[in-house]
């Protein structure tokens, strides 16, 4: 009995063992698998975080403009000494721009120079295009340009559609009328009067009575004209230059504007002091797709630097012979509720 015992004995111990030994080989597969599952989950969140913060850059337009190194600027083609367009411009061949984009070298003017700085201190290449006024100031860009730099002023009603920058500068509106006339001598004679203007400038808004800027009191002193809307303010100036009271009685259009058709050898002349002063700023669409906060906050933080550092001033010098700039640093953000 007693071998018997031992054999029993010694068989189970050894069927232990063997179970024993069977079972190391799953403990270590299950580790195995243990370690690849909780490896998997953290490659799937570092895939996503990747994911995530790809999205989030692509919904934000100034991570947009940079990653395509293109600043797209609206502005008008035929505003000087603002902007304009050159005949003949030499196109670099390395240009980013493309389609109905225009490259800097095809303008010159205020606007133009302003855009150009912003730009380049973005560290991005300016491209232009000449969309409508109207579809400027009415929004709803559909992401067809980034930014307009084109002198427009801030007001209440733009305000509904777009957002601004600090102004670059500020501009006096003044009247018009031919250099032959002699029967209006004040702006209270414009009363009445067949009066040129761009459509849905703000030049418009003040001879319907309107107008309201940010910062500034009008005093409507040309009242019940007849306002006759034009592409743009130096197309109103024409026709007033072929005749007193062929087409038009007076025009309204800003200062330098008018004084720079008047250097230029057309037969028009300042009626009176300027009307009001605007401030004209950058803008941007409040019906963007892709997020502006961050390029808004740059932008006014390189138009304010390019105050401190006397760009604007001497960029305003330049074109307009005096210092329309500087009020425009002045001017109290808080106004534009951003």
């Amino acid at each position: 009995m007693r071998s018997t015992t031992t054999r029993v004995w010694s068989l189970l111990l050894v069927l232990a063992l063997f179970v024993t030994a069977c079972g190391s080989a799953p403990a270590a597969n299950d580790t195995q698998t243990t370690s690849d599952a909780t490896a998997t989950p953290a490659a799937v969140t570092e895939t996503d975080t990747q994911t995530t913060t790809q999205t989030t850059a692509d919904a934000d337009l100034l991570a947009d403009i940079l990653a395509r190194g293109v600043l797209r600027i609206s502005t008008d083609p035929a505003y000087p000494p603002q902007s304009e367009l050159v005949e003949d411009a030499m196109i670099p061949a390395d240009t980013k721009c493309t389609g109905e984009e225009h490259v800097a070298a095809e303008f010159s003017g205020f606007d133009i120079d302003v855009a150009v700085e912003i730009a380049k201190r973005l560290s991005v290449e300016p491209c232009f295009v000449t969309p409508d006024w109207t579809l400027i100031t009415g929004g709803n860009w559909s992401g067809r340009w980034d930014i307009s730099v084109g002198s427009m002023t801030i007001t209440p009603e733009r305000m509904q559609a777009l957002y601004f920058s600090l102004p670059y500068y500020t501009t006096p509106a003044a009247f018009y009328v031919h250099a032959d006339n002699t029967s209006i001598t004040t702006l209270e004679d414009l009363s009445g009067k067949r009066i040129g203007v761009c459509s849905g400038c703000t030049y418009e808004s003040y001879l319907d009575g309107s107008l309201e800027i940010p910062g500034e009191t009008i005093t409507f002193t040309v009242t019940d004209a007849e306002a006759t809307g034009y592409d743009t303010d130096t197309s109103a100036l024409q026709d007033l230059a072929l005749g007193d009271g062929v087409r038009l009685d007076g025009a309204m259009t800003a200062l330098p504007t008018g004084q720079g058709f008047i250097d230029s050898g057309q037969p028009i002349k300042q009626l009176g002091e300027p009307a009001y002063f605007e401030y004209l700023a950058a803008a941007f669409d409040r019906n963007s797709t892709l997020d502006s906060t961050a390029l808004r906050t740059q932008i006014t933080e390189i138009i304010a630097g390019m105050h401190s550092d006397g760009t604007l001033k001497a960029l305003s010098e330049q074109y307009y012979g005096t210092d329309l700039a500087t009020p425009g640093a002045a001017f109290d953000l808080a106004a534009l509720d951003q």
